[in-house]
């Protein structure tokens, strides 16, 4: 089992970058940020850009994968987000991951833009092309593009060593046309349940919730002939995080029981001072004890 945090920009730099850089003192296996232009339940904190962030998080950090947790097309265009996504895996040494989702209507990012949020199954068609695109600009040396949602012309990539990169494509999906993307195109596939019973504490609902989400997965990947132990499956700790880390003990026990459903990488959040995700400072400590002993699970 793989364990991760995952770092809120709502912090200056200059008070933050210990967070990061003790994540990877401390043997974490990836610290993942958020990526929005401002985030509701935080809505009157400053909010940093995600990928300048993990561009000095690359700097103060030497072994530990560095990601997006997750970017959306709600505001991302995937020429931007390749040349992004690219340069931050050249700064890094090869440790970046591009975790991507369809984007909410509540997250609000498209709204900052003066756009019209779009139906859900127009998100989902718009996800598809972002996505394939996404792929395309990440391994090809020239790409075209005329599509429903986006075009694209004579967009170049040239990598600064060879071969090129390899940018594992992390996918946040539930529904089964999302599954089939990941099947399809990513190297991770992430999932943090339904959150209201995460808020509620209804650990036996989640685990059975997360495990048919496992089992549409590999329906997924049996529908476009990939085998499903390919994929990393990582499961998002949100408000559950209080009582799995409330001691080394219930890391390990919470642990456990998601190997067993097929997770294979956990992340939860770096403990904040007061309100969301507020927590004991010392919890990434408690858990680190653990995860020598994780690493067979």
């Amino acid at each position: 089992m793989r364990v991760g945090v995952i770092i809120l920009p709502d912090r200056g730099w200059q008070e933050s970058k210990n967070n990061w850089r003790t994540a990877d003192q401390l043997g974490f296996d990836s610290a993942w940020t958020y990526d929005h232009l401002s985030w509701g339940p935080l809505i009157d904190r400053p909010w940093l850009s995600a990928f300048p962030t993990l561009a000095a998080a690359a700097s103060v950090t030497e072994r530990i994968e560095l990601g997006t947790l997750v970017t959306s097309p709600n505001f991302r265009h995937p020429v931007l987000l390749a040349r992004d996504a690219l340069t931050i895996d050249d700064l890094s040494g090869g440790r970046f991951v591009l975790g991507v989702g369809a984007g909410s209507v509540s997250a609000g990012d498209a709204q900052v833009l003066s756009s019209e949020p779009l139906a859900r199954t127009a998100r989902t068609r718009r996800f598809a092309e972002f996505v394939q695109l996404l792929d395309r600009l990440l391994t090809e040396p020239l790409v075209d593009h005329d599509g429903a949602f986006y075009t694209v012309n004579q967009a170049r990539n040239v990598p600064v060593n060879t071969p090129g990169p390899s940018i594992p494509l992390a996918i946040a999906a539930t529904a089964p046309r999302g599954q089939e993307l990941a099947a399809r195109f990513g190297d991770i596939w992430v999932t943090l349940g339904p959150p209201e019973l995460s808020t509620a504490y209804q650990p036996a609902a989640l685990a059975a919730v997360v495990g048919a989400q496992m089992a549409g997965l590999e329906a997924a990947c049996d529908r476009v002939g990939r085998d499903p132990g390919e994929l990393r499956r990582v499961f998002v700790m949100t408000d559950l995080s209080a009582h799995a880390l409330a001691s080394t003990e219930s890391f390990v026990e919470f642990t456990e029981e998601y190997a067993n459903l097929g997770i294979t990488d956990l992340a939860f959040h770096w403990p904040r001072e007061s309100g969301i995700f507020a927590g004991d400072p010392e919890i990434p400590f408690r858990v680190a004890e653990a995860l020598p002993a994780l690493r067979d699970k």
